[in-house]
Order: C-alpha cells, then sequence, then structure tokens
C-alpha cells in the first residue's frame, strides 16, 4: 500500500463476504476530518447492513460505526479538533438542524439524518472521514482504544436510557446485549440494584448478567 491509499474491508454485494481494497486516501471536505483509525468495534447494526436488513444501502459501502481514531488533517471551517487528537465517531454521523426534532434538541430523530457505516462510509478501513461536529474527543478518556470503541453505540444508547430512568433503585434490563451489559456495571457502581430479562435458555447471557452483578 502506498503512502497516499488506503486499506479498506468494502460491502459490495448484500449477504456477501467484505472484500479487502485499496483506495486512495480522502481529503476531508468542509467541516470534515480526516482519521487515520486505530480501532472499529462490531455491532449488531453492521450485520443488518452487511445482511440487507436495511433499506437503500448504498453500495460499495465500509462498514463501521463504533470508531476510535486519531485526526491527521481538517477540513476547511474546522474547529474544536487539531491534528493528532484521538476522537470517537458515532453511529449518527449528521443530522439536517432545521427539522422539528433537530431544533427541540432530539437529534437521534431527526427527518434527514446520515450514518456512519450505513449511508456513509465507515471505520472498517484504515482511514475514514468524518463530519467534526459528530466527533467526540476521547483525549481525556483513559482508556485504551479497543475497549473504548464500544462505547460509541452500545455505551451511548445505554447511557443515555440509564439517564432517562433517573435516581432509581431498581433497574430492569431487558435483553442482555452490547448496551445491558455496560449498562449494569454503570448501575452497579452507581449502587442501584438490576435485574436482567433474557430469552428462556440463553443460559450464556444469564450467566454474563450475574457475573456482572445483575440478579
Amino acid at each position: 500500500m502506498h503512502e497516499a491509499e488506503m486499506s479498506a474491508m468494502v460491502l459490495r454485494e448484500s449477504g456477501a463476504p467484505l472484500v479487502h481494497e485499496h483506495r486512495s486516501l480522502p481529503r476531508p471536505a468542509a467541516g470534515e476530518v480526516l482519521l487515520r483509525v486505530l480501532a472499529c468495534a462490531v455491532c449488531r447494526t453492521d450485520l443488518h447492513v452487511v445482511d440487507g436488513d436495511l433499506p437503500n444501502v448504498p453500495l460499495p459501502l465500509v462498514p463501521g460505526h463504533e470508531i476510535v481514531g486519531r485526526v491527521e488533517t481538517v477540513g476547511e471551517g474546522v474547529s474544536g479538533l487539531t491534528p493528532g487528537e484521538r476522537v470517537g465517531v458515532p453511529w449518527l454521523a449528521a443530522t439536517c438542524g432545521h427539522c422539528p426534532f433537530c431544533h427541540s434538541g432530539r437529534e437521534n430523530l431527526c427527518d434527514a439524518p446520515a450514518f456512519t457505516g450505513y449511508t456513509r462510509d465507515g471505520g472498517f478501513a484504515t482511514h475514514v472521514t468524518a463530519n467534526a461536529a459528530y466527533c467526540f474527543s476521547l483525549e481525556s478518556l483513559a482508556m485504551d482504544d479497543v475497549h473504548a470503541a464500544p462505547l460509541l453505540c452500545a455505551g451511548l444508547i445505554g447511557w443515555r436510557s440509564l439517564m432517562m430512568a433517573g435516581d432509581v433503585g431498581t433497574l430492569g434490563l431487558y435483553g442482555f446485549g452490547a448496551a445491558a451489559h455496560l449498562v449494569a456495571q454503570v448501575a452497579r457502581q452507581r449502587g442501584q440494584r438490576v435485574f436482567a430479562f433474557t430469552r428462556a435458555g440463553d443460559t450464556v447471557a444469564q450467566a454474563h448478567a450475574l457475573e456482572l452483578g445483575a440478579e
């Protein structure tokens, strides 16, 4: 691979294996940053994208949306992020900024959103461009890249749910996957009692929940 190239795992056909490709290194557009990917976790939604369970996947596509990367280049008009800074890139890649949901602080319900690894290329690659306004600085996070990556989706939705539940003494977690196993650990540290509900017979998830302090 030449210095001006990047390596990527590309989805060319729904349901087919990803294909390893070399591509020209992209330049960040105005408002974007170019990141060298340090780690990208695998989310269940990535499998939905690859398997064709989500509509209108723009092929070819690089999946992956739980990205930890380091800024290499900043595009025109970018402020707040600098080359060398460690950042996280989540599922939500951009919003319209003018629909009723955006105006009411509920951008996650935007009428015209963009999504990392679904409507734009994601992090199963050595490099990725991202909208700088939707990146999180991770400079103050005392956690390695691999363990930090799942926080960019499972961690975000789990934390949002925990905050919406409020200051309660007891929590019920329905399903014990990526988000729930992170929420359980935070809740137990907060002194909350956690009950985990799983499918009947899912002994692996049940054992994991008990190991993390759930009942």
